[in-house]
């Protein structure tokens, strides 16, 4: 009988064991076969890292094809504090080159953060400036790429056009109302590290950004040009505190200039008052009608 006993019993921790180590395999299959990709994904976040790489915006394009706005190629200065081994020099020498002090610099550099952009003093760089902190080779230091809106005609349909921020966000005009088009989707280079922030031997990663859509105008060059020749000339002759003018298709109501004084250069507009930055005079004015209201009486 007590033998009997200490069989079941044996049984039953056997059986449990057996239960175990099944469960154990389950489990691992489950893991390995249906949850890698899952898991996987949450593993490589741990030890990648994201160098950002700015999209593009889409450029805008008068009625022939003309570019009203365009990109500029520049650079911008990011860091990895963890990657940087002599931080009192790097930054010394950051703050040389970009012309700020040494105590603004140490911010950025001993932050504790996975990747420092440094703003607004690294944020579109001039390639002098680029050349300079790429010939220093300093770990943890990087040059990435930035996209800079450029209006080639400087001050040509500003108002329309509108303008855009540092970070490339349109903040006026058509660059803001067709904003969630013109802007593209950022890029990146995926380097991997480990949990100190050093970089491991692991090949790294490119993932092109991809440029916003263009946008074409039913303006016409050369009648926008003629338009603000006419209208800098009657600023000169009289001296009016605003002036304005739009040139319309009559058979189609296409806009095919328009334009209004005081205007500003969108390429620098932190030079300007916002009085002169929002107000679209054509748009935003009341005015007499005048001598448009002579087709109306003749029709009459």
């Amino acid at each position: 009988m007590f033998f009997k006993k200490i069989d079941s019993r044996i049984k039953v921790v056997f059986l449990i064991v057996v239960l175990m180590f099944l469960f154990i395999i389950l489990r691992v299959a489950y893991i390995q076969l249906i949850s890698y990709e899952k898991l996987s994904l949450l593993a490589s976040d741990l030890w990648s890292r994201d160098l950002p790489i700015e999209a593009n915006r889409g450029l805008i394009l008068d009625r022939n094809g003309v570019v009203l706005a365009d990109n500029l190629t520049t650079t911008s200065l990011v860091l990895i504090p963890n990657q940087i081994k002599d931080k009192e020099e790097t930054s010394k020498k950051l703050a040389e080159i970009l012309g700020v002090t040494k105590e603004e610099m140490d911010k950025h550099v001993n932050k504790i953060t996975s990747i420092e952009r440094v703003h607004p003093e690294g944020r579109r760089l001039s390639y002098e400036i680029a050349d300079q902190i790429s010939s220093l080779e300093l770990p943890g230091v990087y040059l990435v790429k930035e996209a800079k809106r450029y209006y080639p005609y400087g001050t040509t349909l500003a108002h329309v056009l509108g303008y855009v921020g540092i970070d490339n966000q349109g903040l006026s005009g058509l660059e803001l109302e067709y904003n969630e088009y013109l802007t593209g989707e950022g890029g990146a280079i995926k380097y991997f590290s480990d949990a100190k922030g050093n970089k491991l031997e692991l090949s790294d990663i490119y993932v092109a950004p991809t440029s916003g859509m263009n946008l074409q105008l039913t303006i016409d060059y050369n009648i926008q040009m003629s338009l603000e020749r006419e209208l800098d000339n009657a600023v000169k002759a009289f001296n009016p505190d605003m002036a304005l003018a739009v040139v319309m298709d009559p058979n189609t109501g296409e806009i095919l200039a328009m334009s209004s004084r005081p205007t500003y250069d969108p390429n620098n507009y932190q030079k300007y008052t916002m009085d002169v930055l929002s107000r679209n005079l054509p748009i935003w004015a009341s005015y007499e009608p005048g001598s448009t209201f002579k087709l109306v009486d003749t029709i009459q």
